[in-house]
């Protein structure tokens, strides 16, 4: 940015130069609004309207997230003392971080800390003045967007507007969207049920923070509803929730969902892209086995948002890809890792269908290997040649219910892997636990010469 001296602008002008970048935003010309915008950059300093004006262009999306957190630093320095500025450059917070990736820990730049600290002590200050409620608007959204180092704050400020004015429907909505975002799922039904309440028409966002929060808290009752008003053919179902006919679609995993984390450990932790059996509009069942240790796993019951964080195409699909945003039931299943052989693609993959009780044989990866014959007929012996051969291997994890024993599991896939003929897997610690130590050292010393351990 230049830094040279500014001409005043007319009104006129700053109108027409903030359509301009908006337009250039809207259509993914960002470059070229942050082009448009530097008159406006120049004046804000001197002209509390180009400040305005550029609030304005931040708050609709127009420029790239990392300058528009510059441009609100520059505009927080330039008028300290401003009070519409700086409460409505509070709210123009959540314009600079992607609130779809609802795990993201706490934002780097330090305009957000600033705002908070700023707006902060301008709520005590004009405590009980007409100029409070807008400055607690902004320091609430500053707050929240913080993930949860400031939730304190956030929520005094929200609970605080709702006391000013008891009857705007926002203000609840807002508090209602904070709860299901910290997981306070019950706390969010009541918020959500008073901005339903207090709302002249039906609103989308409300029902379903209503629906999610509802069924995060088991209220099986208000979920359903909400669901049924909405058009979805659904009905109780297992888990005590309801259930209906959805598509698969997938979650971004976190081992820390922002509801489920404290300002401590602010961050989500190890994260996975997963399937999910899609149960409702909000909740389903984890069916990839993942490869890390999360907290949670294969069959685990997961609650999700409702705005998804991006899309994977699959062809011409596209999948949602939603935030993880609670763990509701931890099913503790059996996970036991694997190594094996198969001569057709998703071969071992397969026997997961003549499994019973949801136990699933699951391929992380599947590839070709080059590897001496005679070290995988007895590596004990030291072998002057060595027999090259291939093998397509196949490495993954065994997943179980808690009911079914180790035995039972590994007689399962034997039977399905004699079937086949043409495969075999090498599980050791399934072996273990079913109690056949001759098996486990074969089994341990094979897993480890297909996998390099």
């Amino acid at each position: 940015m230049s830094n040279g001296p500014s001409a005043i602008l007319s009104s006129d002008e700053i109108g027409a130069i903030a359509r301009d970048a908006v337009a250039e935003g809207q259509a993914g010309h960002t470059l070229a609004a942050s082009q448009r915008i530097e008159p406006l950059r120049k004046a804000q300093r001197r002209q509390a309207e180009a400040a305005m004006a550029l609030l304005w262009i931040v708050d609709r999306r127009s420029l790239a997230r990392e300058e528009a957190a510059g441009i609100l630093a520059e505009i927080a320095d330039a008028h300290d003392d401003d009070l519409a500025i700086l409460s409505r450059l509070g709210l123009c917070l959540e314009a600079v971080r992607d609130i779809d990736d609802l795990n993201a820990p706490p934002p780097e730049h330090p305009i957000f800390q600033t705002m908070v600290a700023r707006l902060d002590r301008l709520a005590r200050r004009y405590e009980g003045r007409p100029e409070h409620e807008q400055i607690l608007r902004g320091l609430a959204t500053a707050a929240r967007m913080t993930a949860r180092q400031n939730d304190a704050i956030a929520e005094a400020s929200l609970r605080r507007l709702i006391e000013i004015d008891p009857q705007r429907s926002a203000h609840h909505y807002n508090l209602g969207l904070f709860y299901k975002t910290r997981g306070r799922f019950a706390e969010g039904v009541a918020a959500n049920r008073a901005a339903a309440d207090l709302s002249q028409e039906v609103v989308d966002s409300t029902e379903w923070n209503l629906g999610i929060c509802a069924t995060g808290a088991l209220d099986a009752e208000t979920a359903l509803g909400v669901w049924k008003r909405m058009g979805q053919k659904i009905e109780h179902g297992r888990f005590g929730l309801p259930e209906g006919g959805y598509p698969a679609c997938k979650v971004r995993l976190a081992a820390r969902p922002l509801a489920e984390r404290t300002a401590d450990g602010d961050d989500p932790g190890e994260e996975e892209t997963v399937w999910i059996e899609r149960l409702s509009p909000c909740h389903g069942i984890v069916r990839s086995v993942l490869y890390g240790d999360l907290g949670v796993d294969y069959g685990d019951v997961i609650l999700m948002d409702g705005a998804p964080i991006t899309h994977h195409a699959y062809g011409d699909e596209e999948i949602p890809v939603f935030p993880h945003l609670a763990t509701l039931l931890r099913q503790n299943y059996q996970f036991f890792d694997f190594a094996g052989t198969q001569e057709t693609t998703r071969q071992l993959a397969g026997i997961s269908a003549e499994l019973d009780g949801d136990a699933v044989v699951y391929s992380h990866s599947e590839s070709v290997k080059i590897m001496c014959a005679n070290c995988w007929r007895n590596p004990d012996i030291d072998h002057a040649d060595h027999e090259t051969m291939e093998k397509h291997v196949v490495i993954g994890r065994i997943a179980a219910p808690p009911d079914l024993t180790p035995a039972q599991l590994l007689d399962m896939i034997d039977k399905a892997i004699e079937a086949r003929g043409s495969c075999q897997l090498y599980a050791p610690d399934l072996c273990a636990a079913a109690g056949q130590s001759a098996r486990e050292r074969i089994d341990r010393r094979r897993f480890a010469l297909l996998t390099d351990n």
